[in-house]
């Protein structure tokens, strides 16, 4: 095949993927999302007074699939992260195309590890729309237990904890920096620009703070050898009670987390994906 009949392959994908019913699939997700960010915050908000739960993406799922429309909110869930995950993989494959390769090069390693972190979502709602709702500490849990199982597996769990962390740090930065504010420009002229703006920032931070604890769950894991201490979001949050002031801490994650959903919520709705 010559690189002509390629190059307009790749545009007739291009353009599908520019289409109303994949942006709107997208725009679905990324609200499914925000609603997930805000019970994680709500979660860990009563955990921070005493309450239970988990404080973690299946712990969100989990009271989203309850109830007699539980299994249909699930489904149109999982539709719609599949929609965002194939938005993000025509990001880092089809539209950077033209660009310079350093250009093309970020764009796949950041949309890129997007895609697979919403199919991973759109995998796991689906399986709570069967009925089957995974947890994700135990996941993590077995994921680094059998990881460590073999030669190489250490630096497999240094490398995933590695880039959880980076990606974290990456939130931060975008949250401080405020470089998120292009994907709201409806609100650029709007006086409720600064409260989105502040949602927008103190959300980053919050969500790049709790990756980060992830990530060092995950170093510490692969440090110790102790593929226990690996225990996701929810052990991470929970484990910051143990520490002096940590409480307030987490009470400032978990305002964070649901400033983010409440951001990305208006961005879904007012925002370009």
């Amino acid at each position: 095949m010559s690189a002509g009949e390629n190059n307009r392959i790749a545009d007739t994908a291009e353009n599908i993927s520019d289409g109303v019913a994949l942006d709107v699939a997208a725009s679905f997700g990324f609200a499914v999302l925000a609603v997930v960010h805000i019970l994680i915050g709500v979660i860990a908000l009563q955990v921070a007074f005493g309450g239970t739960g988990q404080a973690e993406p299946t712990g969100a799922l989990e009271q989203l699939s309850s109830g007699t429309a539980g299994p249909w909110t699930m489904w149109a869930s999982a539709l719609g992260c599949a929609g965002l995950a194939l938005w993000q993989l025509s990001e880092a494959t089809l539209r950077p195309r033209r660009k310079p390769a350093g250009k093309r090069l970020e764009k796949a390693v950041s949309s890129g590890s997007l895609a697979i972190t919403y199919g991973f979502m759109a995998a796991t709602m689906a399986r709570f729309a069967l009925g089957d709702g995974p947890d994700s500490s135990e996941f993590t849990r077995g994921f680094t237990t059998a990881m460590m199982a073999h030669p190489l597996g250490l630096i497999v769990v240094f490398a995933v904890g590695g880039t959880v962390l980076g990606i974290g740090g990456y939130f931060v930065v975008k949250g401080v920096r405020r470089t998120f504010r292009p994907e709201l420009q409806h609100f650029e002229d709007s006086r409720r620009g600064a409260i989105i703006d502040a949602l927008g920032m103190l959300g980053r931070v919050a969500k790049g703070v709790a990756l980060i604890l992830m990530g060092l769950l995950f170093v510490l894991a692969a440090a110790t050898n102790q593929p226990s201490q690996s225990t996701g979001l929810d052990g991470g949050l929970k484990a910051l009670q143990d520490h002096p002031f940590g409480n307030v801490v987490l009470v400032a994650i978990a305002v964070g987390l649901i400033s983010y959903g409440l951001f990305a919520i208006i961005r879904a709705r007012f925002g370009r994906m």
